[in-house]
């Protein structure tokens, strides 16, 4: 079970509605919660899931939902992407994605950030992949980094505006049992920055 989201999203900022918004994001926690508890393929082991009691998440918090600026490359180069299991697979990068952060506290981490989007070599309609670290990894989050999936619904193009729930951020299933095994995110998609949003794994 992935999160996702329609990088298409028709919500732009003059539209968005956060009561909507985190209700229907709560919705999609109590779903996973559920998927986690009772379903065969849930990364907890059997013996583990009568004591599962939901897992950790931030507080909803639009902040961390940010509009980003897709550039496309047309000739995507291939990334080998280390794994847990020692592994190695072949992503090809086929965006980078440019977002804004404006922050209330007083952190100075203000500013632009990038991410790059992948995906798998061979031909698939996969939503695009986006694994990254912040200033919670291995603190807050999971060691080895959290996932957010972007499903578009077209081929993207140049200048194409995306929108990113940093909230949808989702912990690897490989932190659950070592049957699974991960992409770790690669050293350019290791943010210096602190996102309080998504999933916690202490």
């Amino acid at each position: 079970m992935n999160d996702s989201v329609d990088s298409t999203d028709p919500d732009t900022d003059a539209t968005f509605d956060p009561d909507r918004w985190r209700e229907e994001l709560e919705t999609k926690r109590a779903e996973k919660d559920e998927f986690f508890g009772d379903h065969p393929q849930s990364p907890v082991p059997p013996e583990d899931r009568d004591g599962f009691d939901g897992l950790d998440y931030f507080e909803p918090n639009p902040t961390y939902r940010v509009t980003a600026t897709a550039t496309v490359h047309d000739d995507p180069e291939v990334l080998l992407m280390d794994t847990t299991a020692g592994r190695e697979m072949r992503y090809l990068r086929v965006a980078t994605l440019s977002f804004a952060l404006d922050r209330d506290d007083d952190e100075l981490e203000d500013g632009t950030f990038e991410l790059a989007a992948y995906q798998l070599e061979s031909p698939n309609e996969e939503p695009l992949f986006v694994p990254f670290r912040d200033k919670t990894t291995g603190q807050q989050t999971y060691d080895g980094g959290r996932y957010m999936e972007l499903a578009a619904d077209r081929d993207l193009e140049d200048g194409d505006e995306l929108v990113v729930d940093f909230n949808l951020a989702y912990t690897p299933f490989c932190a659950y049992s070592e049957t699974f095994d991960c992409p770790l995110p690669p050293e350019e998609n290791w943010l210096e920055v602190t996102i309080p949003a998504g999933e916690r794994f202490e």
